[in-house]
């Protein structure tokens, strides 16, 4: 488990670090809602901007507004950073490279020569976007969910390994049997079609005409409807885990064994019994042998 932030001193960085990183006080609770209204805000802008009307008529007030968020994010990170015991170590975390990701395109844009007539501008202004992942760090469950993905990588690798086996096989069957005035021009296309397919998409551009393919093609969708429920369930189930693991302690009862309790539980959940076998029962009747208070 990551060992928690820690403020760098007492004094203004504690009271910073009480309002920034926690959310117990009315004051950080509103540091909260302006900071996840301002994402949003942020993100609307930089949407609003691709569309052609709205950036030849707004485009200068997008600008503006781009900026305020930009300096505002930045004072932010700034703040983060200086109240840290260990800023570094904010800083390599997730949500230490997604602050900077959302600041560094515009801080870009301004730093290199000529960046507005450069083709990189639209990478930089679509990157501002990733400002959406800052709400995750507002959700209470987010790092469960971060948790579930990380442990959920390898079931997922194996499950997109093999669709990929899958895709290529049906794709090369699907290329010899069809031809060319079907749209199987060549494997890449046909990979293109067994994708769509395999999914249960179904586009429509490219269909074969064969009753081979055609048998393949339903082959291949009832495949879909077989594993497309497979990495969601892969996913569920560590997310479950994950809830357990932090909702419920593995130490067992010393009366009957039972070990799924709620980290706070002082008795047992089945036979009563007090389970820190470190400390007495306070509620439990003395006997005589024992001291009296």
């Amino acid at each position: 488990m990551n060992e928690p932030f820690q403020p760098a001193g007492a004094g203004l960085r504690t009271r910073l670090f009480q309002i920034i990183f926690e959310s117990d006080t009315p004051l950080a609770k509103g540091f909260d809602i302006v900071l996840i209204l301002m994402i949003l805000a942020s993100v609307l802008v930089v949407m609003l901007d691709t569309v052609e009307p709205y950036s030849a008529a707004y485009g200068e007030w997008y600008y503006w507004l781009e900026w305020g968020f930009t300096i505002a994010f930045t004072v932010e990170l700034l703040l983060r950073i200086y109240i840290l015991e260990k800023p570094m170590r904010y800083v390599r975390s997730f949500y230490g490279v997604i602050d900077i990701v959302a600041i560094l395109p515009t801080w870009l844009m301004l730093l290199i020569p000529g960046a507005q007539s450069l083709v990189i501008v639209r990478l930089l202004r679509v990157l501002r976007i990733f400002r959406v992942l800052r709400l995750m760090q507002f959700v209470g469950e987010g790092r469960l969910l971060m948790e579930a993905l990380k442990n959920s990588v390898h079931q997922i690798f194996l499950f997109l390994f093999t669709v990929f086996l899958l895709v290529t096989l049906f794709a090369a069957l699907v290329y010899m049997i069809e031809p060319a005035e079907a749209g199987f021009t060549s494997i890449p296309i046909s990979v293109y079609w067994a994708i769509v397919t395999l999914t249960t998409v179904g586009y429509g551009d490219i269909v074969p005409v064969t009753p081979l393919g055609q048998a393949i093609s339903t082959l291949v969708m009832l495949i879909g409807y077989s594993i497309i429920a497979v990495p969601t369930g892969v996913f569920s189930a560590e997310v479950i885990r994950s809830i357990r693991s932090d909702r419920y302690s593995d130490q067992a009862c010393p009366g009957c064994g039972h070990d799924r309790h709620e980290q706070r539980a002082l008795y047992c959940l089945k036979c009563g019994t007090w389970l820190d076998e470190e400390t007495l029962d306070p509620n439990a009747p003395q006997t005589d042998d024992e001291p009296r208070t």
